[in-house]
């Protein structure tokens, strides 16, 4: 009875050994495995990169693709230079990856809440101000220099917002270098739209009678675009106090209207005006509305959720190439040939290069 006693615990003891050594050896997760898988694959843990405007959201979105979360804090048709953060927006700055904003004093309020709300390695990139130097700015009727800030609209000159991608996917890259392959891929396709966009703008330009290549605008968001394009900026409806213009700028405006010969004034979707109404009246000319920073129809600036193919940067600026030719002699038509869709998210389509 002992010994059968003692080979029974001996037969225990053994088990709950090899038992232990087993449970010792099973692999558990580790966390180098789990930070090395890629970052699209793990939904919970997507970067979150903030932006402003919806055509800098759109543009920056097309290179992101579905890699990182995009968000615009900035409303479509809201005046993003007199915009103020709401509290809400301190808290997705503060889970912000990376801030990608236009620069050149646009976005004051939301730059200032970005650097108090942003966590301390955050970046706040300033697209504006990497694409071109102080002594390139340009004050003008709505941005007079002894105000001291200058004319922030980039990104409505096409060659400008091919600067703003290029700039996206560097900053994206340097964030998330395993996505390299994939921001190149949507920066090359992308910038093929962008260089059909330039193209055909050119095209629609030397469509219009020489002596109509002049603009007079509600707000002064052209600047870039006409230098760039070979038109003149004769004046602007919006004084720089972003206010309506007193009576005696009103009638200075008329006057010139007529000394210039313009057959048409370019108001705002987002400043509908009854001045402007009263200018064109008197002055005798057409009026359309153009945009510089709505994105037409309805739909999301980011191209990950957009099912609308003209709500994009691009069929902004085509729309708003149709208007111009409409209004001033020249043949809308040739915008026609422009794929406005995005080249990733629902509505993304082949690229085409225009000849």
């Amino acid at each position: 009875m002992k010994r059968s006693a003692f080979l029974l615990i001996l037969g225990l003891l053994l088990t709950a050994c090899n038992a232990t050594q087993n449970a010792a050896v099973t692999p558990t997760p580790s966390e180098d495995n789990a930070t090395a898988q890629p970052v699209q694959n793990q939904t919970k843990s997507k970067l979150i990169v903030v932006t402003t405007v919806a055509p800098i959201t759109n543009i920056v979105s097309n290179i992101a693709g579905d890699r990182t979360e995009i968000t615009g804090i900035i409303p479509e048709g809201t005046d993003s230079h007199t915009f103020e953060p709401r509290p809400s927006d301190a808290d997705l700055l503060s889970k912000a990856n990376l801030i990608i904003v236009n620069g050149l004093r646009l976005e004051a309020p939301t730059e200032k809440l970005a650097k108090t709300s942003k966590p301390k390695e955050t970046n706040i990139y300033e697209l504006g101000n990497n694409t071109i130097t102080e002594t390139q700015w340009i004050y003008d009727f709505s941005f007079p220099k002894e105000k001291g800030d200058p004319n922030p609209h980039l990104w409505v000159n096409p060659k400008y917002a091919e600067a703003y991608a290029k700039l996206a996917a560097k900053q994206l890259t340097q964030l998330d270098p395993e996505g390299k392959a994939y921001y190149e891929k949507n920066l090359n396709n992308y910038l093929q739209r962008l260089d059909a966009l330039d193209k055909v703008t050119r095209e629609v330009v030397a469509s219009i009678p020489a002596k109509n290549r002049k603009l007079l605008t509600y707000h002064d968001s052209w600047a870039y675009w006409a230098k760039e394009y070979g038109f003149e900026v004769i004046g602007a409806i919006q004084p720089s106090d972003f206010k309506e213009p007193s009576a005696q700028d009103v009638a200075k405006l008329i006057d010139q209207i007529r000394k210039t010969g313009v057959p048409a004034i370019f108001g705002s979707e987002v400043y509908p005006s009854k001045v402007e109404e009263q200018i064109a009246r008197e002055a005798k000319v057409k009026i359309a509305n153009t945009a510089d920073d709505e994105l037409p129809g309805t739909g999301s600036a980011n191209a990950i959720e957009n099912t609308n193919p003209q709500h994009t940067y691009i069929g902004m600026m085509a729309n708003n190439l149709r208007i111009i030719a409409e209004n001033l002699g020249g043949n809308a038509q040739l915008v026609d040939k422009l794929n406005t869709t995005n080249v990733v998210g629902p509505t993304a389509t082949a690229t085409t290069t225009t000849q």
